[in-house]
């Protein structure tokens, strides 16, 4: 890969093969054509050497991003969408452990209260809430990890690269949260407590007129404690899982496996990955479906309720199944995405760091 004599990437290598191959979507018209990489670079900046094959979208480039923020608008709403039920059970689960006792008794007492149209109450809020966290979620990663690496130096950026996935999935989240938590908070109001609403049309309306627009927001910081550790557990892990697998457990370099293949570390990736991000986020999980239940709670009210211990084991087994599936599924859809448009997919070996030459 050749670089202009004064500029040098600073996004180490590793994280994005250049020798993946696969058939890329046709943006060519999408895309304006750039003769020379170091002369479309700014003035006093960093360049990226881009991939110049007609049709392929050149890595770091406002096509890439926006590749990224559609590939998580996927990978998070339907996959939230889908586990829709196991959801609505685990919220019920927490609010109301008397009686909706174990996962097998949730879905029994939803059945006959609600009948089958009830396992879906509140998929509207769901999908668009968690499309939006999704969109910035996976697109903010993409450009924190590069902005954080770019800081750090390429020999910075491979031996901490670590802290770099933290510091750049905690940096998304921060901002995904804030597009997701109006429509969790109707979520979890429309699944908990029937007869409130039917779903986002008449219960964004009501929960404002009962509670003000800023109580939409009064989970925010518990979903903050839930999700920035969920998230950078899921993103930090996943990429130590799959670097780990592709050095120890696959013979082939990642850039000469077959597509399939690597989908497949990339869904057993982020099925571990939902494992740990499960267990860490829980305690926080509980907190805010206490909280955007219950009117004026705080969160004093439900330690008192539900108990320290409560907080982070009621409701954990079915949240770990939820989690775990559904993480894996997210990373297997958004690689699959990157793979349609001619993306590499995530995470990869690293080889071992070379100082840069003077």
């Amino acid at each position: 890969m050749a670089f202009s004599s004064d500029r040098r990437s600073l996004i180490p290598s590793y994280l994005y093969s250049s020798s993946f191959t696969s058939k890329p979507l046709n943006l060519h018209k999408m895309t304006s054509p750039s003769t020379s990489a170091a002369a479309s670079a700014p003035s006093g900046g960093f360049m990226i050497q881009a991939p110049k094959e007609p049709g392929k979208i050149e890595m770091y480039s406002s096509q890439f991003y926006a590749a990224c923020t559609v590939g998580g608008i996927l990978s998070c709403g339907l996959t939230h969408m889908a586990v829709t039920p196991l959801d609505l059970v685990k919220c019920n689960m927490q609010i109301d452990p008397s009686k909706y006792k174990s996962i097998s008794s949730g879905f029994g007492v939803l059945l006959k209260e609600q009948g089958a149209r009830g396992f879906f109450r509140g998929w509207v809020p769901t999908l668009l809430g968690y499309s939006a966290q999704g969109a910035c979620k996976f697109g903010f990663y993409e450009f924190f990890k590069k902005y954080y690496s770019d800081l750090a130096g390429p020999e910075n950026a491979a031996r901490y690269k670590t802290l770099i996935y933290l510091a750049g999935s905690a940096s998304a989240e921060l901002i995904a949260d804030v597009a997701l938590c109006p429509m969790e908070a109707v979520k979890v109001r429309v699944q908990t407590q029937p007869g409130f609403a039917r779903g986002l049309s008449d219960g964004l309306p009501k929960f404002v007129r009962s509670e003000g627009a800023l109580g939409l927001y009064k989970g925010l910081v518990p979903l903050w404690g839930r999700q920035i550790p969920y998230t950078m557990m899921k993103f930090a892990s996943f990429e130590t899982i799959v670097e780990m697998i592709y050095k120890h457990a696959i013979p082939t370099p990642k850039n000469e496996c077959s597509k399939p293949l690597q989908l497949g570390v990339s869904f057993g990736g982020g099925y571990i990955a939902g494992v740990l991000c499960a267990v860490v986020s829980h305690p926080a999980d509980n907190l805010v479906s206490f909280l955007n239940n219950a009117k004026g709670a705080t969160v004093g009210d439900a330690v008192k309720k539900m108990g320290l211990l409560g907080l982070f084991t009621r409701g954990l087994p079915l949240r770990i199944v939820m989690i775990g599936t559904l993480t894996g599924a997210q990373w297997g859809i958004y690689d699959a995405f990157k793979v349609f448009v001619g993306l590499p997919t995530t995470g990869g070996a690293a080889p071992a760091v070379e100082p840069v030459k003077a």
